[in-house]
């Protein structure tokens, strides 16, 4: 639901020309897993934040530095030396976990073409990258010290996100598309979700029928 469509809208199959869409539901599967995770973590006591990073480290990496890797050689070869400095730049951004505020910079007249930007898709994984360092320190902190207020303030920066998300959408459609804060709603979704903060059905029919309905309006 995730992955499939994006490759079918970059593939230029007919009929998924909205395909990036599951961007979106990537985000949102993602803040639901990893706030599962640390919260579930959390209630047992079993938390570590070193922990954390290093699964993502050891999750990541290793892809990551391949495909950087494969790409650096091509591009060797392949690019004019104009290119070749764009992909450079975008190297460093994306080895950083910021090429989403890179390739926003890029948008413009002068810019260079997206099928010339190999690492351009890494801007979805630099979102999520920014987000799982500052989430899991203040889901610590706020179960530390404000525990009884932790629905309250998710639902509360969701909504603040989701407000600066729709504004950005008409008055800065690229920060909206490549900037944290205006993705944070959708992996902040996935975490109220994880934690129940939205009630579930009880009946079995009516979760599948939700889910049914989820999936079609996907589609």
């Amino acid at each position: 639901l995730a992955v499939f469509p994006v490759v079918l809208y970059h593939a230029g199959i007919a009929g998924f020309g909205g395909g990036f869409v599951g961007v979106d539901v990537f985000f949102v599967i993602s803040g639901y897993l990893m706030a599962a995770v640390i919260i579930g973590e959390l209630d047992r006591g079993e938390f570590s934040l070193l922990q954390f990073y290093e699964r993502r480290v050891r999750r990541i990496f290793p892809a990551l530095f391949a495909m950087i890797a494969a790409s650096a050689v091509m591009a060797w070869f392949v690019f004019m030396p104009v290119e070749f400095t764009y992909f450079a730049r975008s190297l460093k951004a994306t080895v950083l976990f910021i090429s989403n505020i890179r390739f926003q910079r890029e948008v413009g007249y002068f810019d260079i073409e997206s099928q010339l930007k190999p690492l351009l898709h890494t801007w979805s994984l630099a979102v999520e990258e920014q987000f799982y360092i500052v989430f899991p320190i203040a889901v610590v902190l706020i179960v530390r010290f404000f525990r009884r207020y932790l629905a309250l303030i998710l639902l509360a920066t969701l909504a603040a996100s989701l407000i600066a998300s729709t504004w950005a959408v008409h008055y800065a459609p690229e920060k909206a598309f490549y900037l944290a804060q205006y993705r944070a709603w959708e992996l902040l979704l996935g975490a109220v979700l994880a934690l129940s903060l939205i009630p579930r059905p009880t009946q079995r029919l009516a979760r599948e029928a939700m889910a049914g309905t989820g999936v079609v309006l996907i589609g």
